[in-house]
């Protein structure tokens, strides 16, 4: 597998995107660059359904509506693939546990049952172009075994991009964007929620044009997983096309 770096993570481990099972220039359109695609999540008309994983749907409080006790559609997704492709693979001795933010911060609203609620990156984003790599609740921080710093929900180190990563990497809202390395010519999820409206739960999602925006969670959009390589990895390549980096097995 192939994958692009996102950056590296304040503990110095390497943060990748899924990229294809072959190399990929900057600007091509391919629908190698993911697994596959799916839902976010089948359900639709609550603020539960914005999580990467849920609590009570029809609730009355913040809480338990974003408890994490449910896993989303496309948690379970990656969840499988990363299972069997480097789990089973005898690949996870690699990876580091590392924050995948499914940031459930308001910026508007009570974020529970089906009350009109925009959450933070909406406004971070839309309105101030001000992204962040930080994690404003530790509930929201998807971890596996560290409960210092997140909140040991998954199952395996595994999750999305944000959009804040997106943007930070060259992704505009509203502004079209061809050239840039996350670029793949389709539409793919982050884990970032974008709003409770109508009755629709939405998330961020790349556009096949390059520019991050809404989408209702019960679409179909690709599935590019998420993992951070270790910092004591060790690599050969210098990291181009055709001489990519490549982690030396021990």
């Amino acid at each position: 597998f192939y994958w692009s770096i996102i950056r590296i993570n304040g503990d110095g481990s390497i943060r990748m995107i899924y990229d294809g099972t072959s190399a990929h220039a900057n600007g091509e359109s391919s629908e190698d660059r993911q697994i596959g695609t799916g839902s976010y999540n089948d359900d639709k008309e609550d603020n539960a359904y914005i999580g990467y994983m849920y609590g009570t749907p029809n609730s009355s409080t913040y809480e338990e509506t974003h408890a994490n006790e449910n896993e989303s559609i496309i948690k379970a997704y990656v969840d499988s693939w990363y299972k069997t492709n480097i789990e089973d693979a005898e690949y996870s001795q690699y990876v580091a546990d590392v924050i995948y933010c499914n940031d459930r911060s308001l910026n508007s609203g009570n974020g529970y049952g089906t009350n009109e609620t925009y959450y933070s990156a909406y406004n971070r984003l839309n309105t101030n172009n001000s992204p962040v790599l930080t994690c404003t609740n530790k509930n929201d921080g998807f971890t596996v075994d560290d409960t210092i710093n997140g909140n040991g929900a998954l199952t395996y180190p595994v999750g999305l991009i944000t959009v804040d990563e997106i943007v930070m990497g060259g992704g505009h809202c509203l502004t079209s964007n061809g050239s840039y390395y996350l670029y793949t010519g389709q539409f793919f999820w982050t884990i970032s929620p974008y709003s409770v409206q109508n009755g629709n739960s939405r998330m961020w999602n790349l556009l096949s044009s390059g520019f991050p925006y809404l989408v209702v969670v019960g679409v179909t959009r690709g599935v590019r997983p998420v993992i951070s390589l270790k910092s004591i990895v060790e690599f050969t390549g210098n990291g181009t096309m055709e001489s990519p980096f490549e982690v030396v097995l021990s």
